[in-house]
């Protein structure tokens, strides 16, 4: 992860971390007829959901906060299967790839201009030493706190509307929500330290993002950070508006 490169925060972000997530999607008609399937992993994906983020509150290092953030964001796609909706639960899988992605490589560029060191108390003051990485890790902050009108915000606030109105527990909607808060808690917390805390590393090193093969990258996946999920929502609104209607038979002709 610490190399800034597209093709590693991809695989990382989508692939690897996602194949268990995608075969529950894939078997979910099969795997859904076990009794009591959906209620387990819904419990499981909430506890998970609130362990992650309460370890990446307190967590001081870059790389884990970001993998303690991916595991969030699977719990959040296991408990859109146990609500029932795999469909759903896919598109927060790619939505979520689409920021997540430029988190890693901007990560990846902290890290790799601080020689390696992964410390969040060292870096600070960037703002105007990296504008350009800095304004796009904000942005995929933001989409991973579910701000409106980004990729994130499509995906996650329907699994959070649908969650409100379960018939599930009230103590299963409480952590959900909390985890939410907690979420945007540590991302914000992530922002500032980049942005407006002292710099309490080398003083005499120099950052910038001038090299294009760093800032390349970060601009192409910016826009799928900000217009993908857009772009998802409309293409399921159609799918599904194409589909063709069953009609169910009265009881009379039964």
């Amino acid at each position: 992860m610490a190399a800034p490169t597209p093709v590693r925060a991809l695989v990382h972000s989508s692939t690897l971390v996602t194949a268990g997530v995608f075969l529950l999607i894939r078997f979910y008609p099969y795997l859904s007829k076990i009794l009591y399937f959906n209620q387990v992993i819904l419990v499981i994906a909430s506890m998970t959901i609130f362990m992650a983020g309460i370890r990446a509150l307190v967590e001081r290092d870059m790389k884990k906060i970001v993998a303690l953030s991916t595991l969030r964001q699977l719990g959040v796609i296991i408990s859109a299967i146990g609500l029932g909706l795999p469909v759903l639960a896919y598109f927060h899988l790619i939505t979520h790839a689409l920021f997540k992605a430029l988190l890693f490589v901007c990560v990846g560029t902290l890290i790799n201009l601080h020689h390696h060191n992964q410390d969040l108390r060292v870096i600070g003051n960037l703002s105007y030493q990296m504008p350009v990485t800095i304004t796009c890790l904000n942005i995929a902050n933001m989409a991973l706190c579910g701000l409106p009108f980004i990729s994130g915000f499509y995906s996650k606030d329907l699994i959070i509307e649908i969650v409100l109105f379960s018939s599930y527990s009230y103590i299963i909607i409480f952590i959900f929500i909390l985890a939410t808060m907690i979420t945007a808690a540590y991302s914000i917390r992530l922002i500032f330290t980049g942005l407006i805390s002292m710099r309490m590393g080398m003083r005499m090193q120099y950052v910038e993002d001038n090299s294009t093969s760093n800032t390349s990258p970060i601009i192409i996946l910016r826009l799928g950070a900000i217009f993908g999920g857009c772009f998802m929502n409309a293409i399921l609104r159609r799918h599904c508006h194409s589909r063709p209607r069953v009609r169910l038979k009265s009881r009379r002709h039964l």
